[in-house]
């Protein structure tokens, strides 16, 4: 039996759970009847009600056919396990996708024939490309075009022709971006080899006696050039990548009325009919090719001569499906004909029951007719057996790219690549798994607590269940009595009662949950009792022994996933996608089991899915429940691979999630399945950035003697003195740098293991991992800049500056840390004369110089110095920007200059200066903090507002009120474009996301259901307003009066921060009218 993984892609509601139900129907799951109608892998009961999916569900299906291995023998019976992945379409569930595709070897991806290429369809599209799956187009909904839209075939048959281009187009977007990459990286190789094959050269020339050197020296080169250059640069053929009807890689179906067809199987239909060979009718069924009428030949469009012949596909496909609408449904005569269907069903030797002809519902016939002529599930798995890879296949061809990627992928056993390359199913080869998410499941509905059918109840059930109908009557008979059966039983209950707290306790143990790893098996055999490591993301083969250290597991059980419901495995061979349980507390969202620690490899180490952005804090409505609460947020941050929890430094539990309805589906599972209690959520949570700008009207600074920004600050002893100046950074500086904040941790990582085994450390990465999370993240990042590359396109981006250039000149040498968390957009410059700080970017030698020149002298003596500061300086530098003055949010895009730190130790102490160090640790800290927030709040500050980019589809009746709810809550039209063939506009615009709540419900209701937005963050967008703006001129003051009555929208985002954060909010008024009080109820 051949075994393949696929998963189902697409936007949202083009039609992947209808499909999938097809397909269950081949295996008599569910009925033929209720497919697309019962969507079974929707299993949630929310799920069902909103009609989207919310969470990827497996289910493995069985199909047999006849093939023939050559076109003579007689074809033989081949059977295959199909494990089929639906993934939902939601972009707040994108982090479903891209751990269903790790998983599969190929993708069935989705596209409406009417909407066409969606926002979602280009990320899944982009999601197969960087997974290395073979993809399989399918174009959905064509129904739709019939029935809605009213196209004739040639009509239809042009719009498909444009729909197949853009998704083409999307396809070939992506290869051209490798293929410019992979150009630029041969070109830099090459450069290398011909700067080297000089350098060599021109040692040999200067060996050489002076009269031959030119000649010898040129000649050389250019040999040396030419051997570099002659491997040339390979060009890839993108032939294979694009979908064409003609390589069957191009289904055509309606998923709701149960067809589907290839061009394959139209070519074997005509083949005897039209005495044209089935491999020559499959290259000309799709695109300009047209049949002859009277000598039955394939003509081009060049030699038609001017006669109105219609496309073959036209002739031969579309005219017959349209037909069979036209005979069944009635079409645009709104009538069936009966005499037509009788006509198409002998014409195709079709045998439809007599009680379905005389069916009144017309809907019943056109399926019937369909699911015998062209049933979905025949076109899709025969299609999807020929086209896409089994998994040595794919295992062959994707798995050392993924193994190269992978953290420390130099240190991994030669045994384990081989065994997962070579698809190595022995239970002696090693066993390795990826484990991509894990999932929730009720202990009713494990296999071992399920009763099987017809098995008598044990001595022990029956009880159980005897108890349960005697409280059941119990509690209906108390509710009958009313008030005095109430009494009565608080009179009879003592206060010593035991009973309760078991009651409570069994309540609370009623049906618990349990965590089950959704997971793929690439090498060997894994049964239940084997014994398997758990590697987490942060794992990395260089460091197998690094803190913490993986834990060896023992597999309680495998479990075969079957939608709804799991199926008990003994053992599972290479190659499955299955459930395992055991890892319970062993593994947060994603992680790798493998049989053996050292020369392992860490499959997890890299994550697609999208961060969380929306944050919202929880209580319990009843204060007792918190502990369940906590449990029950603990258990969902594990089974939700997007959600995480968090508590704040304000006693706040907070969940954070990916949008509006990924909260929703949280707060739902935890009050219901997690934490079992009443669960109240608070207002959301929107992150801010802070900024400066140098505005154009600004007020004076604060101190006229300086310029601006800068502050001078005095600890409070009076004995260190520093002068520090604050601008913000240029916009290309901070753009860069929020890009590369992966670089800037690693450069850190790699400084902090310098100097930690320059200290001796034995075990630097050990070390670092224990003392810094920052560190912990550099084993999942790969293809980062490296120091010089670094430098150089910083260097770039500061003398692309505009204003101010001579300030940036040498900036970058003079960088002593980046902020905050070390990372962020922010820099500290040393402007020091005698550089108090090492070099953030230097080389670890040049460094050394440095700190020998700066710190010998000083080291001698015992006074202190401002180099002693030098820490101090810099975390209060992550302090300030971590917490800006506005509202305490990040700050973004500022330069902290440090110009002077002056050191006067009092005369009249008796200890030695060194000692009072503790003392004035705390006042440094202080002061550098509060003078950088002085220094920030010279400048105009402005708020950056975290934006989603909203892409709405919208026909033109409903086009206006579209527009209306997006400039009520703030948002911007980028673009507005109709598409080709359809009724349709697709508006994309940006909306701040703290206007963004309510935000698709209303546009639901607004627009009577007929728009749906889809939100994706896109990052952070300055508010150009001052929140700190007064009327102060004459016109101004004449205009709006001295209360300003324009609204400044920036002040009241702050304000409403700072009242969340239990801030002081200044100019607000508790009570504004005294005398006239009025409560809400009057």
């Amino acid at each position: 039996m051949e075994l393949y993984q696929i998963c189902i892609l697409a936007h949202v509601d083009h039609g992947k759970t209808s499909l999938t139900d097809a397909l269950i129907a081949t295996n008599g799951i569910i009925s033929p009847k209720l497919a697309g109608k019962i969507r079974y892998l929707d299993s949630r009961p929310d799920e069902q009600v909103r009609g989207i999916t919310m969470e990827s569900s497996a289910i493995s299906l069985y199909f047999s056919m006849l093939r023939r291995s050559a076109p003579d023998p007689a074809p033989q019976q081949k059977e295959y396990l199909i494990n089929l992945i639906d993934s939902p379409g939601h972009i707040d569930f994108s982090s479903e996708v891209s751990t269903a595709s790790r998983l599969c070897d190929g993708a069935v991806v989705l596209v409406d024939a009417v909407e066409g290429v969606c926002s979602q369809t280009v990320t899944v599209l982009r999601q197969t490309w960087i997974e290395h799956l073979k993809p399989l187009l399918v174009i959905n909904k064509i129904d739709r075009l019939i029935t809605e839209l009213k196209m004739s075939p040639g009509e239809a048959y042009t719009h498909l022709s444009k729909l197949l281009e853009q998704v083409n187009a999307v396809i070939g977007s992506f290869f051209q971006g490798e293929r410019m990459e992979e150009d630029l990286q041969w070109r830099e190789r090459v450069e290398e080899r011909v700067a080297a094959a000089a350098a060599k050269e021109q040692e040999k020339a200067e060996r050489k006696a002076a009269e031959n050197t030119n000649g010898i020296l040129i000649e050389d080169i250019e040999n040396g050039a030419a051997a570099t250059t002659n491997g040339g640069f390979e060009e890839k053929d993108d032939e294979d990548l694009y979908f064409a009807p003609e390589n069957n890689n191009v289904i055509f179906s309606s998923a709701i009325d149960g067809w589907a067809f290839t061009v394959r199987q139209f070519a074997s239909l005509y083949e005897k009919k039209l005495g044209i060979k089935r491999s020559v009718l499959e290259k000309v069924l799709w695109g300009d090719f047209y049949l002859d009428p009277k000598t039955k030949r394939v003509l081009n469009s060049k030699h038609l001569k001017g006669r109105p012949l219609k496309p073959m596909f036209v002739q031969l496909v579309m005219d017959n499906i349209w037909a069979v609408y036209e005979a069944t449904t009635g079409g645009s005569k709104g009538k069936g004909d009966p005499q037509m269907v009788e006509k198409i069903t002998k014409s195709l030797s079709l045998t439809i029951p007599p009680h379905i002809l005389r069916s009144r519902d017309p809907r019943a016939l056109l399926t019937t007719v369909f699911a015998a002529w062209l049933p979905l599930s025949t076109a899709l798995l025969v299609s999807a057996i020929e086209h896409l890879p089994s998994p040595p296949v794919a295992q062959a061809s994707r798995l050392p790219a993924l193994i190269d990627a992978s953290p420390g992928a130099n240190h991994v056993d030669s045994k384990v690549r081989d065994a997962m390359v070579g698809f190595k199913a022995s239970p002696e080869e090693p066993v390795v798994a990826y484990v991509s998410k894990m999932v929730s499941i009720p202990a009713s509905e494990l296999p071992e607590n399920k009763r099987k059918a017809g098995a008598s109840l044990s001595a022990e059930e029956a009880r159980d269940m005897a108890r349960k109908k005697r409280a059941e009557i119990a509690k209906a008979q108390a509710a009958a009595e009313g008030i005095e059966g109430l009494t009565a039983a608080l009179g009879s209950t003592g206060i010593g009662d035991e009973t309760s707290p078991a009651d409570g306790e069994a309540e609370q143990m009623k049906d618990p949950e349990h965590l089950i790893g959704f997971a793929r098996l690439y090498s060997g055999t894994l049964s239940v009792g084997d014994s398997v490591y758990v590697l987490p993301p942060k794992f990395s083969p260089a460091y197998p022994h690094a803190a913490p250290e993986p834990q060896k597991i023992t597999v309680m059980a495998l479990y075969l996933l079957m939608g709804r419901g799991l199926e008990p495995l003994a053992s599972v061979p290479a190659g499955v996608v299955f459930g395992i349980g055991g890892l319970e507390g062993h593994i947060l969202k994603s992680g790798t089991l493998c049989s053996q620690l050292e020369g392992s490899i860490n499959l997890a180490g890299v994550s697609m899915a999208g961060e969380p952005i929306v944050r919202v804090a929880l209580e319990p409505v009843n204060p007792s429940d918190l502990g369940k609460m906590i449990k029950g947020m603990r258990l969902l941050e594990q089974s939700d691979p997007c959600a995480q929890y968090e508590v704040l430094e304000s006693g706040e539990h907070v969940i954070l999630t990916a949008g509006e309805l990924h909260l929703e589906r949280c707060l739902k599972d935890l009050r219901e399945r997690f934490a079992r209690c009443e669960i109240q959520a608070g207002e959301p949570i929107v992150p801010y950035r802070e900024s400066i700008v140098n505005a154009p009207e600004m007020a004076p600074p604060k101190d006229k003697d300086l310029p601006r920004g800068t502050v001078v600050g005095v600890t409070t002893s009076k004995q260190i003195t520093v002068r520090l100046r604050v601008r913000p950074l240029p916009t290309e500086v901070t753009d860069f740098l929020d890009k590369n904040a992966g670089a800037v941790r690693r450069l850190y990582s790699e400084r902090k293991a310098e100097e930690d085994s320059r200290k001796g450390r034995d075990d630097p990465v050990e070390e670092s991992l224990e003392h810094d999370g920052v560190s912990e993240v550099v084993a999942t990042e790969s293809g980062l800049l490296s120091r010089q590359d670094f430098k150089k396109q910083l260097q770039s981006a500061f003398s692309e500056a505009k204003a101010d250039k001579d300030a940036w000149m040498d900036v970058v040498e003079q960088i002593a840390a980046f902020g905050p968390r070390r990372t962020g957009p922010n820099i500290l410059i040393d402007a020091t004369k005698k550089g108090i700080f090492r070099g953030f970017l230097q080389e670890g030698h040049e460094a050394d110089l440095q700190e020998l020149d700066n710190g010998t002298a000083e080291e001698l003596s015992d006074t202190l110095t401002a180099r002693d500061f030098s820490d101090k300086v810099s975390y209060a530098f992550q302090l300030a920007t971590a917490q800006g003055p506005l509202c305490n949010e990040q700050i973004q895009g500022i330069a902290v200059f440090l110009e002077e730190v002056t050191v006067t130790a009092p005369s009249d102490e008796e200890s030695s200066s060194r000692e009072k160090l503790g003392r004035l640790t705390g006042e440094v800290i202080k002061t550098v903090r509060d003078s950088i927030r002085q220094g920030f709040l010279d400048w105009s500050p402005r708020l950056l507002l975290a934006m989603y980019s909203c892409e709405i589809q919208a026909s033109t009746e409903v086009l206006g009120r579209v527009y209306g709810v997006i400039t009520r809550r703030r948002g911007r039209i980028l673009s507005e474009s109709l598409k080709e063939g359809t009724p349709f506009f697709t508006i994309l615009s940006l909306l701040p996301v703290a206007e963004s709540f309510g935000f698709s419900d209303e546009i639901r209701k607004r627009t009577s259901g007929a728009a749906s937005p889809q939100l994706i963050f896109q990052g952070f967008e300055m508010l150009d307003e001052d929140p700190f703006w007064v009327p102060f001129t004459e016109d101004e003051l004449e205009d709006l009066g001295e209360l300003a009555d324009k609204e400044n929208v920036a002040k009241r985002y702050m304000d409403s921060v700072r009242v969340r954060k239990g801030l002081a909010v200044k100019g607000r008024k508790l009570v504004k009218d005294a005398e006239k009080q009025k409560t809400l109820k009057r």
